[in-house]
């Protein structure tokens, strides 16, 4: 029994290493969709193809910048996780940006996508990291409320583009928000 229980110890203590090594993948993939959730409340107006545009391209610097941080520390427990948030946002943001003319429809569908499925590797990744922080709450609530704005905008897709701005503005900005916390505080583990 005690050979199993330094096992588990060991796997939160090299998700703990990957969080405070990957710090900065946290925070740049946050700034940049903080970047996105600021533009979209203070110019709504601007046509809603140049905000798809930006909106890929944040999801593609969040999305690399995982890719890199994760293979970084491929021998820390929890890496697959930061891989597979990676992977599928340079696919979805680089998707985006190489196809600009995608309907409204389609840009919320992957909007939706990405969102729901970044919300449950967030609740995966907190739950890797629970034994070893008690930071861990920011992930929950990343995921969480990333998977309900997804449920949100799917339940109503033909909402007015304007309201579909203001809806990916204020997830963009949360999460955004989160994320840079958690990288930040995570920096200054022990």
């Amino acid at each position: 029994m005690t050979g199993s229980a330094s096992v588990l110890e060991q796997l939160g203590t090299d998700a703990r290493a990957l969080v405070k090594r990957a710090w900065w993948a946290f925070v740049v993939g946050g700034l940049a969709m903080i970047a996105f959730g600021v533009i979209a409340l203070f110019r709504p107006g601007i046509a809603l193809l140049v905000l798809a545009t930006f909106f890929a391209a944040s999801v593609l610097v969040d999305g690399l910048s995982n890719v890199a941080s994760s293979l970084q520390n491929r021998d820390k427990d929890g890496w697959w996780l930061l891989l597979l948030m990676g992977v599928l946002g340079a696919g979805v943001g680089g998707y985006a940006l190489l196809n600009p003319p995608l309907s409204i429809m389609a840009f919320v569908l992957i909007v939706v996508f990405e969102a729901m499925l970044l919300g449950s590797f967030m609740i995966m990744l907190g739950y890797k990291v629970r034994k070893s922080t008690n930071r861990e709450w920011m992930l929950y609530l990343g995921g969480a409320l990333s998977i309900l704005f997804g449920v949100l905008v799917l339940a109503n897709p033909a909402v007015g583009s304007l309201k579909i701005v203001y809806l990916i503005a204020i997830w963009s900005l949360i999460i955004g928000v989160l994320k840079v916390v958690f990288g930040l505080k995570v920096r200054a583990l022990a």
